[in-house]
C-alpha cells in the first residue's frame, strides 16, 4: 500500500498546478498534481511528464489512465469504484484514496485499494 504524506513514511512531494502556464514555476522532474482537466493531462501525455490526477468520476480516471497519469486520486467511495475497474483492465496508474488522518489506513487498506494521499496535499 502506498502512503503518501505520511510524516512516517518518505515520500516525493507534488507539485499542485491549476494551468498549464503552471508547469514553467514546478522543478524538473517533480510530480504534477492537479484536478481533472483534459488540456493539461493531454499536455502531460505529449511531453512524458510525471503527473497526479484527482478526478471526480470512473470515466474521468479511466481517461487519466489512457494518458499515463502516475496517480488516480479521488474520494474513498470513489477510489473502491476504480480499483475495481483497474485490477480488471490492468491500470499502470495507481489508484489512491484521499485521506485526513491515519486512523482511515486501516478502512482503505480492507478495501483493498493501491494507496493513500493525504489530504493537506491536494491545494
Amino acid at each position: 500500500m502506498l502512503i503518501i504524506g505520511d510524516s512516517l513514511v518518505p515520500y516525493e512531494k507534488p507539485c499542485f498546478i491549476s494551468s498549464l502556464e503552471d508547469i514553467k514555476t514546478t522543478k524538473p522532474n517533480s510530480i504534477l498534481l492537479f484536478n481533472y482537466d483534459e488540456k493539461i493531462a493531454k499536455y502531460c501525455y505529449e511531453n512524458s511528464l510525471n503527473f497526479a490526477v484527482i478526478v471526480d468520476s470512473l470515466k474521468e480516471a479511466i481517461y487519466a489512465n489512457s494518458l499515463n497519469s502516475r496517480y488516480i486520486i479521488s474520494k474513498i467511495k470513489l477510489a473502491k469504484k476504480i480499483q475495481k475497474i483497474a485490477e480488471n483492465y490492468m491500470f499502470d496508474s495507481k489508484n489512491l484514496a484521499i485521506i485526513y488522518s491515519n486512523d482511515e489506513l486501516e478502512k482503505v487498506a480492507k478495501k483493498e485499494i493501491d494507496g493513500v494521499i493525504y489530504n493537506k496535499l491536494l491545494s
